[in-house]
C-alpha cells in the first residue's frame, strides 16, 4: 500500500468518526441532563422543569439517531480499510463491540419509545426509570467503546499466538491501564460540551429578549455544571497525563516538543513554538522553566524521556499533536473563565443582563465539541505508528486499496456526509431556536375523564 493510499485511509476514518464522535457526546450529556429535569420535575413540580424536558427532548432524539447513523457507518471501515487489523485485533474488538449491542444498544432501544411517546401514557414513576435506563445506557455504551479503544492504547491481558491476539484475561482486557483515565476525561467532556450548547441555547434566547424562567433556568443550570465540571475535568486530564507518560512516553515527549534531557536540568513547558521533526528541536519556542517537571513529574526538577530517545519511525508527529494539545488546553481555560464570570455575575444579580457574558457564553456554544475532537485528534495521532500501541504499525493494519477507490469513497464520504447529517444539524437548530415554551397535554388517545392516566390526571389538578 502506497504512503498516499495510507494517508487516504486514515483521512476516512479521521473523518467518519470526527463526525461520528460529536453526536454520542451530545446524546450522553443530553440524556443525563432530561434525567435531571424529569426528577425536579417530580419532586417540586414546578412546570420549568418540565417545559425544559419537552424542549430538549426531540432535540435528543434527533441527535440519538444520528449519532446511530454515523457510527454503523464507521464501523463498517474496519472490514473495508482496516481488514488486517480486524484479522490480528478482532478476538478483542469484535466481543467489546458485542457487548455493547447486548448491553447498551438492547437498554436503550428497551426504553427509549417509553421516553419519547409515554409522558402521558404510563405513569410517572416509570417514564422516570425510561429517561434513567436511556441515560444509563449511554454511559454503558461510551464504557465499552473507551474499553476497545483504551486498549487499543495499553493493550493488556492478551498473547500473540499464531500473529494473532488471544484474549488470556478479560478483565485485564477490559480494565486496562489506560482504560480508567480516558472514560472519565471523555465522560466529563461529553457533560462539559452538553452544559455549553445548552448555555449557548439561552444565551441566544436571553440576547433575544426572552426571559422566561425556562430560558433563564436551562443558563442558570448550564453555568453551574460549567463551574463543577471544568475544574474537575483538569484535575482528571492532569491525572491522565502521568498515567500516559508511564505508558505511552513517546505520546507525551511529541505532546511537550520535548527533545532531549540535559543532565541535571528540569524540563520546562513549552507554551509555544514549532517542533520541527526533520532538524529534532523545537523552534521559535516561549517557555517557562521548570513546568514541564512540575506538571508532568510532580517535581520540580524531574525529567521524562524526550523524542530523540526514540528511534525515528517510532515518534508521533509532534507538529499536529503539539498544537491539537494547546488548542484544546486553551479551550478549557476559556470555559472556566465563562464560568468563574457567569458565577460573578450571579452573584451581582447580573446573571441574565450582562449581554457581554451572554455573547461570550453564545461563542463558547461549540467550545465543547470543539475541545473532543481536538483532544481525541491529541490521542490518536500520539499513538501513531501504532494502531495497536507497541503490537502492530497502522501500516500493517490497512486493507490494500489503491490511490482512486480510497479518493472516491472519501469524497463520497463527504459528500453524503455533508447533505445528510448538514440537514440533521440544520433541523437542531431550528428546533433550539423556538425556544421552550409551555406544555399543555391533551388527553391519551381514546381517554377522558378518570379514564387519562395518572399523569395526565395529576397534572389536570394542579392547573399545569
Amino acid at each position: 500500500m502506497t504512503e498516499e493510499a495510507l494517508w487516504l485511509a486514515r483521512a476516512q476514518f479521521a473523518f467518519t468518526i470526527a463526525v461520528h464522535i460529536v453526536f454520542p457526546a451530545i446524546t450522553i450529556g443530553l440524556a443525563s441532563y432530561l434525567a435531571v429535569l424529569e426528577g425536579c420535575w417530580l419532586k417540586t413540580q414546578k412546570t420549568v422543569y418540565r417545559d425544559l424536558y419537552h424542549f430538549w427532548l426531540p432535540i435528543f432524539a434527533v441527535n440519538f439517531g444520528m449519532g446511530v447513523v454515523s457510527g454503523l457507518v464507521m464501523a463498517y471501515q474496519f472490514g473495508t480499510n482496516w481488514s488486517f487489523y480486524s484479522t490480528f485485533a478482532g478476538s478483542v474488538t469484535g466481543p467489546l463491540l458485542t457487548y455493547e449491542v447486548l448491553t447498551a444498544f438492547f437498554l436503550e432501544a428497551g426504553f427509549l419509545g417509553v421516553m419519547l411517546y409515554g409522558w402521558s401514557r404510563v405513569g410517572p414513576a416509570l417514564h422516570f426509570v425510561a429517561t434513567l435506563m436511556v441515560a444509563l445506557g449511554t454511559l454503558i455504551s461510551a464504557t465499552w467503546i473507551l474499553a476497545s479503544n483504551s486498549w487499543m492504547q495499553t493493550p493488556a491481558g492478551i498473547e500473540i499466538i499464531d500473529g494473532r491476539v488471544v484474549p488470556v484475561d478479560w478483565l485485564a482486557v477490559i480494565f486496562n491501564p489506560s482504560f480508567p483515565y480516558r472514560l472519565a476525561h471523555m465522560g466529563l467532556a461529553a457533560f462539559l460540551a452538553t452544559a455549553l450548547v445548552v448555555g449557548a441555547s439561552g444565551a441566544w434566547h436571553l440576547l433575544r429578549g426572552n426571559r422566561t424562567p425556562a430560558v433563564r433556568k436551562m443558563f442558570a443550570m448550564a453555568m453551574g455544571m460549567v463551574l463543577v465540571v471544568a475544574p474537575l475535568q483538569a484535575v482528571v486530564g492532569d491525572l491522565h497525563g502521568v498515567n500516559t507518560l508511564k505508558h505511552q512516553p513517546a505520546k507525551i515527549a511529541a505532546i511537550e516538543g520535548h527533545w532531549e534531557n540535559r543532565p541535571g536540568e528540569a524540563v520546562p513547558l513549552i507554551l509555544f513554538g514549532w517542533p520541527d521533526m526533520a532538524r529534532e528541536e523545537t523552534r521559535f519556542k516561549v517557555e517557562i522553566p521548570h513546568l514541564g517537571s512540575l506538571i508532568l513529574t510532580h517535581s520540580l526538577n524531574g525529567q521524562f524521556p524526550g523524542l530523540k530517545e526514540f528511534a525515528p519511525e517510532d515518534r508521533p508527529p509532534s507538529y499536529v499533536v503539539f498544537w491539537t494539545f494547546r488548542l484544546m488546553v486553551g479551550l478549557g481555560l476559556l470555559m472556566m473563565l465563562l464560568s468563574g464570570w457567569a458565577l460573578v455575575a450571579r452573584w451581582r444579580g447580573r446573571l441574565y443582563d450582562s449581554r457581554a457574558l451572554l455573547r461570550f457564553a453564545l461563542v463558547m456554544g461549540p467550545s465543547g465539541l470543539a475541545a473532543i475532537l481536538l483532544g481525541w485528534f491529541t490521542t490518536e495521532v500520539g499513538r501513531q505508528p501504532w494502531i495497536v500501541y507497541g503490537l502492530m504499525r497502522t501500516a500493517d493494519a490497512a486493507t490494500p486499496r489503491s490511490v482512486g477507490e480510497l479518493s472516491f469513497t472519501l469524497g463520497l464520504f463527504v459528500v453524503s456526509y455533508v447533505a445528510v447529517f448538514g440537514v440533521g444539524v440544520w433541523y437542531l437548530l431550528r428546533l433550539i431556536a423556538q425556544g421552550p415554551q409551555p406544555v399543555v397535554l391533551p388527553p391519551s388517545e381514546g381517554a377522558t375523564g378518570d379514564e387519562q392516566p395518572l399523569r395526565a390526571q395529576g397534572e389536570v389538578s394542579h392547573g399545569r
